[in-house]
C-alpha cells in the first residue's frame, strides 16, 4: 500500500501538478496556439524524458529491489537494496531526474512563458536539495562502492 501511495504521489506531482502549475501561469494556451515546429520538438521532448524517467523506475524496482521515493531522508517507500550502475544508471547518478527535466523542458518549450521557466528552475532548485539529500543515504548506504560509481558517473548525464 505505502508503494501504491508513493507512486500516486510522484504521478500527481512530477507528471500532473508541475506541468499544470506551468500550463495555469502560461495562461492555458490551446494546443491550436502553440506552432507546430515547436509543438513537434516540445513532444519529442516531453517523451524522452516520460520514457528516461519509467526506464528508471522499473529499472530500480527490479534490479534495485526498492523504490525511487524518498523525500529528503525520509523513507517514503521501501529504498533500493542494491546500488544501480546498469541501464539508466550507467549514463546517469540521477536518471529518472533527467528525465523529469527533459519533460519539462519540454513543456516549458511549448508554453513559451517565463513564468513557466521561472517554475522549472525553482523545482529544479529544490530537487538538486533532494539529489544532494540522496547522495549522503547512498553514500552511507553503499560506501565505497557508490564512491567509485560517483567518480564514473555523471549526475545527470555522462560525458565519457
Amino acid at each position: 500500500m505505502k508503494q501504491i501511495l508513493g507512486y500516486f504521489l510522484g504521478f500527481a506531482i512530477f507528471i500532473a501538478g508541475i506541468p499544470a502549475m506551468m500550463w495555469l501561469v502560461a495562461g492555458c494556451p490551446a494546443f491550436a496556439e502553440i506552432p507546430s515546429w515547436r509543438l513537434c520538438v516540445a513532444g519529442l521532448l516531453v517523451l524522452a524524458g516520460l520514457v528516461l524517467s519509467i526506464w528508471s523506475i522499473v529499472y530500480m524496482k527490479r534490479v534495485g529491489e526498492g523504490t525511487p521515493f524518498d523525500a529528503m531522508g525520509h523513507e517514503v517507500a521501501p529504498r533500493t537494496r542494491h546500488l544501480m550502475t546498469g541501464g539508466p544508471y550507467r549514463l546517469s547518478r540521477n536518471p529518472m531526474l533527467s528525465g523529469t527535466y527533459l519533460y519539462y523542458l519540454g513543456i516549458v518549450l511549448a508554453l513559451w512563458n517565463g513564468l513557466a521557466l521561472l517554475i522549472l528552475l525553482a523545482v529544479a532548485v529544490l530537487m538538486m536539495l533532494q539529489v544532494r539529500s540522496e547522495e549522503k543515504r547512498l553514500e552511507a548506504d553503499f560506501g565505497e562502492e557508490y564512491l567509485a560509481y560517483k567518480k564514473k558517473t555523471g549526475r545527470f548525464i555522462t560525458f565519457k
